[in-house]
């Protein structure tokens, strides 16, 4: 049986915040691409919402992007949603599954960490707050830094109600 002790320092090094200067990497990157987005989701927001997304503007940035700032744009666009999910983030959480639909973008475990921790701060009202970092996760490599303690666990259904 493990003390609490014990327990507390594990839950501290699994749930280690993420080095100060990778975080303000993730920052640099997503500031870079984040008035394209901007003016992509608000672009997108006034026209029609049931066009393909390859024709949309957030469509053709997506394509103008290699797979870092693609990985860049998912990462404001996640940030951003789990912001202001109370807005209307129809617009962004759809180039957040697109996104999240795409292999081989060649996310890295810092990232996915980070994405898992803005999903968990957002809160249960927030639509897909899981969608794009478990699609991420899902491309680690075997052995990648341990993620899975970071997603809550749902609780168990009731059946004697």
């Amino acid at each position: 049986m493990a003390s609490a002790g014990g327990q507390a320092a594990a839950s501290r090094q699994v749930h280690a915040p993420l080095d100060e200067v990778v975080v303000q990497r993730f920052y640099d990157r997503m500031r870079a691409v984040a008035p394209a987005a901007l003016g992509a989701i608000e672009r997108d927001r006034a026209d029609d919402p049931g066009r393909a997304f390859g024709d949309t503007a957030c469509g053709r940035l997506v394509r103008s992007l290699d797979h870092d700032g693609t990985r860049a744009l998912g990462m404001w666009v996640h940030h951003w949603c789990m912001r202001f999910y109370d807005d209307d983030t129809r617009v962004a959480l759809r180039l957040l599954r697109e996104i999240a639909g795409r292999a081989a973008l060649g996310w890295t475990a810092d990232e996915v960490h980070w994405m898992l921790r803005e999903s968990q701060h957002a809160g249960p009202a927030a639509d897909g707050r899981f969608a794009l970092p478990l699609a991420a996760a899902a491309e680690l490599a075997p052995g990648a830094r341990r993620i899975d303690m970071l997603v809550p666990r749902q609780p168990e259904p009731r059946h004697d109600r």
